[in-house]
This record gives C-alpha cells, structure tokens and sequence, in this order.
C-alpha cells in the first residue's frame, strides 16, 4: 500500500510518519512537504533512510505537479497535514492560509478524484483538522463532533472551509474520506511559535514570556505522540464520511500553563524558584481571541478505543526534557528569518 503523507516534515506530520514507517514496513509512507519555515527534514533523520520511506518535495498548491506525483507513485492513501497553522501568521496575512488549507486541499481533492473514479476499498483520503473551527466555548461545555461551525480567525476559517471541501467531496462525488478535529498539540520537534516551545526557548535565553491579554484563555492540551497514535487508529478503524475528535482531555488556562512551565524550567536548570516566572509579560489581546477551547474525544474512545496515554504533566515534562536534549535542532530552527518575525509579532 502507498500512503502519501502531507506536510510529513512539519510537527504533527513528522510523528505520523515516523510512526506508519516503524510500524508498518509492508507500507511505503510517501513524505510530501514543501519545506517552508515550519517544515524540517531534521525532524526525520532517524528514519529517512528506511526502505519504506520517500521525501518528495513539493507544494499542494502547485495542481499539475501534484497530478504529476500521484499518477507516478499512484497512492492509496492520503493523510493530508499540510497547512498553514499560526493564528497570528493568519491575521498578518490571510490569503496565504486560504492558498495553502483551501486551495491546497482543492488540489489534493481534484487529483483523488480524477484518479480514483471508482474508489477500491483501499482508498481514503484522511483530512487533519482543529478544534478552531468551531469557534470559542463559554465556561461550560465541549466540542463535539455535531458542534456548528463558527471560525473566529482567518486560520479557523480556513481550515473549516476545507473540512466542508472534503465532505462535499465524500456527498457529491463519492470520495471517501474521514476528518478528525484535534486540540491543541505540544511535544518534540514543534516550531518555537507557539506557545509551549516558544516559551522553553526564551526562558532558555532568558527572554521575555509574552502573555496575551490577561492569560485567562483556556485549552485543550494533546501529547503530540498520542495525536499520533489517533491519526494511526482512525487511517485503520475509523469510518469512512465520520468526524472524530480528537483531545487530551486536559484543559489549562494560558498562565497556569506557563506558570507550571516555569517552575519545571527553574527545576531543571538548577535555577531559583521565580526566576522564569519573572520573565511574564502581559502584552496586547489577540485580535478575535477565543476565550476556550474543550474536546469531548468520547467517541473516538468508544468506537475506536483510543485515549490520551500520558498526564499532561508527563507530557509536558518529556517535552521540556526533549527540547533540553536538543539545543541545536531549537539553534537551527530559530536563526535567520524566525528573529525577524518574533520581533515583529512580539517586540513591536
């Protein structure tokens, strides 16, 4: 079986395809990325060189180089992670996200499409969303799967755009497909903008920790390798035309968060409690800010039975230990264009 993986060189992407080439060498895991500033091929060095394994540069924007790739390699599958994922970076500049999460996603649609007329029962193109499409909860209550749509971001609206892209595809043409909506992720190999990597990085360099607003914004919290592990059990059990959400069950406000992270900081540098904490810096909202975000993953429990495998704490504590280990990814992955924009978004 061939299953092409996009945006395989990105955070989420990396751990998927690490995990289908281990775990599946009867499967020829196709990695295609772009390799913008989020995506990095160090990510993967542990395996780049595995039999099963191909990197195929290219952009899901660019139609007929696509057609071209999937008429050559002839996939299966697709797990599609490719997009644009930086709330700010959307609001700074919407019509990149629409070009990559929706005309991306048209493209990848269009070629399935035309190449799978009459789908065999190997076929699925598997769609990797976010909770954001659902807009903001109150303090009760949780996203589930028959949630209404309500994207408050250029980013959200994005990425709700697509998932419709996707269905409409499974109802008009017959394209068989899954969507899952997860919560926010954290762990090894994520891109210092946002908020947990972000932070380990300026605490490191003794920076400050700018806080949105009040800190008072509570989310959703899922150990990267755990999504994974869910990607992996939907791509097999999961029914084809369903939704599954997908969260870790553990919700933290912004400043409790950081506030943990300091102190596990301060712990593990040998530094007196306070000194990361003193770093915190209130700075200007967000614009359309959502206050919370929550996931009800009880479906994907029951019917597929999956659930988160690590505490929130053990996960964070991996990836703290994680990034510790390996200063010279986070050198690499912060030189150069990165200083540009963290100044912008956050020295301006």
């Amino acid at each position: 079986m061939n299953i092409l993986v996009t945006g395989g060189a990105g955070f989420i992407g990396s751990h998927v395809v690490r995990r289908l080439v281990t775990r599946y060498p009867e499967y020829h895991i196709y990695n295609l990325d772009a390799l913008t500033y989020a995506g990095n091929l160090e990510n993967l060095t542990d395996i780049d060189t595995a039999p099963n394994y191909t990197f195929l540069k290219a952009d899901i924007t660019d139609a007929a180089h696509i057609q071209e790739l999937f008429e050559s390699y002839r996939f299966d599958k697709v797990v599609h992670l490719a997009a644009e994922s930086h709330v700010d970076r959307s609001i700074e500049d919407p019509l990149v996200f629409v070009k990559t999460n929706v005309i991306g996603t048209m493209n990848l649609l269009n070629t399935c499409k035309s190449l799978w007329k009459v789908p065999t029962d190997t076929n699925l193109f598997y769609h990797i969303s976010t909770d954001e499409v659902y807009g903001s909860l109150g303090r009760e209550g949780l996203f589930t799967e028959e949630t209404p749509y309500s994207p408050n971001s250029p980013y959200a609206a994005s990425k709700a755009s697509s998932d419709h892209f996707v269905r409409a595809y499974g109802e008009t043409y017959g394209l068989p497909f899954v969507i899952s909506n997860c919560s926010n992720n954290y762990g090894p190999n994520h891109f210092p903008e946002k908020l947990i990597p972000l932070f380990i990085n300026n605490i490191l360099e003794m920076k400050p920790l700018p806080v949105y607003g009040d800190g008072q914004y509570t989310r959703d919290w899922l150990y990267v390798i755990d999504h994974a592990i869910a990607i992996d059990t939907i791509l097999h059990k999961g029914r084809v035309g369903e939704t599954y959400n997908i969260g870790g069950f553990n919700e933290w406000t912004n400043i409790d968060l950081i506030h943990l992270l300091c102190e596990m900081m301060d712990d593990t540098l040998s530094r007196k409690r306070g000194t990361s904490a003193s770093l915190i810096t209130f700075i200007k909202d967000r614009l359309g800010h959502d206050k919370r975000y929550a996931i009800d993953a009880s479906k994907i429990n029951k019917e597929l039975g999956w659930k988160p495998s690590v505490t929130f704490e053990e996960g964070l504590r991996a990836t703290l230990d994680w990034y510790l280990e390996n200063k010279t990814w986070l050198a690499h992955v912060t030189s150069g264009d990165y200083q540009k924009y963290y100044k912008k978004m956050y020295q301006s």
